[in-house]
């Protein structure tokens, strides 16, 4: 099955055009063709599986766009209430236009009949990119799993997958919350993670854990360890060893925190703590002048 025709079934559920007002008029219909609106009346998707938006992607997107245009529509719908859209595919696209100073925005609108309809099309249009981190595609299989009540075996046919693709990516869900934050933040692949999955003890796999990321160990160096921690070869003492020379994992209200100053800035940021946890130290990342000048202004105010 070709990727044009992923989600068909599921997709099926969802009507192809909706009314909706022009840009220009505010009459008119959402029959696919493209509406330039103001970037300003278009309010993120709630139902978005993705979780993290990478600043320097995001930064470096900003700046094609700038070059060269958007490539193609993002996908809204239409409130009739507000006169406003939310946004159903393309969040990446909206936030980098928004950082390439646009005003408007190329979309094409689409009109859910209800909340699990949104949601279907929220997930079908961004499972279809190839942009999604490996958790984000579980979490985004998982909801439609629940959804619609359809187990693998359905899920891998409406995605044009194979079941055992589809078994191991939600089995990444497995892994722990900061082994699951590593594979969505690129320092783990989904290779990593799989390799992880090999060893059933928690203990060992947290060690594991460690030393991949702090040693940062290729694939085929962390299946090797994960065979010898399964298999027994280690001895006890360099089983202990892989737990303990690593450092321990980072405070989760620290990480939720700098994950929250990410979001407001619209960059990385690392927070740093010293031994003693009043002091440290927080770094803001910027990837090109543009985003020095947008940073500067936001912390002036």
């Amino acid at each position: 099955m070709s990727r044009n025709a992923l989600g068909r079934g599921l997709s099926a559920l969802i009507p192809n055009s909706s009314a909706a007002p022009s840009a220009q008029e505010g009459t008119g219909h959402g029959d696919g063709r493209p509406l330039r609106v103001p970037i300003d009346k278009i309010r993120p998707n709630h139902l978005q599986p993705r979780r993290h938006f990478d600043p320097e992607a995001l930064s470096e997107l900003s700046v094609s766009i700038k070059q060269h245009g958007l490539a193609q529509p993002i996908v809204v719908s239409f409130d009739s209430a507000t006169k406003s859209y939310e946004l159903i595919a393309g969040e990446r696209r909206w936030r980098a236009c928004q950082l390439a100073g646009h005003k408007e925005i190329d979309v094409v609108v689409r009109q859910p009949n209800d909340e699990k309809h949104r949601m279907a099309l929220a997930l079908i249009e961004n499972l279809q990119r190839a942009d999604l981190n490996p958790i984000e595609v579980a979490l985004g299989y998982l909801r439609l799993m629940k959804e619609f009540g359809i187990n693998q075996s359905e899920l891998a046919q409406e995605m044009g997958k194979s079941k055992s693709t589809i078994s191991n990516t939600l089995r990444l869900l497995e892994l722990t919350e900061d082994m699951q934050k590593a594979v969505q933040f690129g320092h783990l692949s989904e290779g990593h993670g799989r390799a992880l999955l090999m060893i059933s003890d928690p203990h060992a796999r947290h060690g594991a854990f460690l030393k991949i990321t702090e040693e940062h160990l290729s694939v085929r160096e962390a299946e090797a360890l994960a065979k010898q921690l399964e298999s027994g070869e280690l001895s006890e003492a360099s089983k202990e060893k892989t737990a303990s020379t690593s450092r321990p994992a980072r405070p989760a209200d620290l990480v939720a925190i700098e994950e929250s100053i990410q979001s407001a800035l619209g960059t990385k940021v690392e927070i740093r703590s010293k031994k003693n946890p009043a002091k440290g130290s927080i770094t803001l990342h910027y990837f090109s002048f543009e985003d020095f000048d947008r940073l500067i202004k936001i912390l002036k105010k």
